[in-house]
C-alpha cells in the first residue's frame, strides 16, 4: 500500500514537473505547449533514470486516455448519424402525413407548418408564416381554438374540436383540430384534419 502511494504521489509531482518545464519561457497569455513541446518534455524526464518509470507509467495513462477519447468520438460520431438519421425519417412522415400539422404560439400566429397544413390554409407556407391562425376562422372557431391552446397549456387531456376555417384561396371548410404542448417555450402543436361541412 505505501508503495501504491509513493507512484500517485510520483506521478503528480511529475506532472507538476512537466507542466512547469512546459511553461518555461512561455508569454505571459500562457498559451498551451504543443504536442512536440509535450513529448520533448516527456521524453527528458523518461531519459533520466530516477524519474523514467513514472514518465513511462505516465506515457502509457496518456495513450490509454487518448484510446478513450478516440472510442468516445466514434461513439459520438455514431449516435450523431443516428439521429440525422431518425430526424430525417420523423421529418420526412411529418411532410407526408394527410394530416395538417403546424406550430402556433399563444397568440395563434403560425411558426412551422407542414405541407397538408399549407393545403388546408390554401396558401403556401412562406405566405402564412407570421399570421394569426385566428384570422382565418369565424370567431366562434377562434374561441374554441383559444380553449384548446387553454388546455394544452395547463397540461389537460387533449380534446378535438370542429373550427371553420376561411382559407386564404378557396371556399370555408370544417376540419377537426387537437392541439399539445411544443418543444418551444409557450407554444403548441396544432393538428387539422379535413371534416365534412354541417348541411
Amino acid at each position: 500500500m505505501p508503495q501504491t502511494f509513493d507512484v500517485a504521489s510520483g506521478r503528480a509531482s511529475l506532472r507538476q514537473r512537466a507542466t512547469a518545464q512546459l511553461n518555461v519561457g512561455a508569454s505571459t497569455d500562457l498559451k498551451p505547449a504543443t504536442m512536440s513541446e509535450a513529448l520533448t518534455v516527456l521524453h527528458q524526464l523518461a531519459s533520466s533514470p530516477s524519474t523514467a518509470g513514472d514518465a513511462l507509467a505516465l506515457l502509457h495513462e496518456l495513450q490509454v486516455h487518448q484510446v478513450e477519447l478516440d472510442m468516445q468520438q466514434e461513439e459520438l460520431r455514431q449516435s450523431r448519424s443516428e439521429l440525422e438519421a431518425a430526424l430525417s425519417h420523423q421529418t420526412a412522415l411529418v411532410d407526408h402525413a394527410p394530416a395538417g400539422f403546424m406550430t402556433i404560439d399563444a397568440g395563434t400566429v403560425l411558426r412551422e407548418i407542414n405541407p397538408a397544413g399549407a393545403r388546408l390554409l390554401g396558401a403556401a407556407p412562406d405566405e402564412l408564416l407570421g399570421r394569426p391562425l385566428v384570422s382565418l376562422l369565424d370567431a366562434p372557431s377562434a374561441a374554441a381554438l383559444q380553449s384548446l391552446i387553454a388546455r394544452a397549456r395547463d397540461g389537460l387531456m387533449p380534446q378535438t374540436c370542429e373550427l371553420r376555417l376561411a382559407p386564404l384561396a378557396g371556399v370555408i371548410r370544417s376540419v377537426h383540430a387537437t392541439a399539445g404542448k411544443a418543444t418551444m417555450p409557450e407554444c403548441f402543436v396544432l393538428a387539422l384534419m379535413s371534416a365534412a361541412m354541417p348541411a
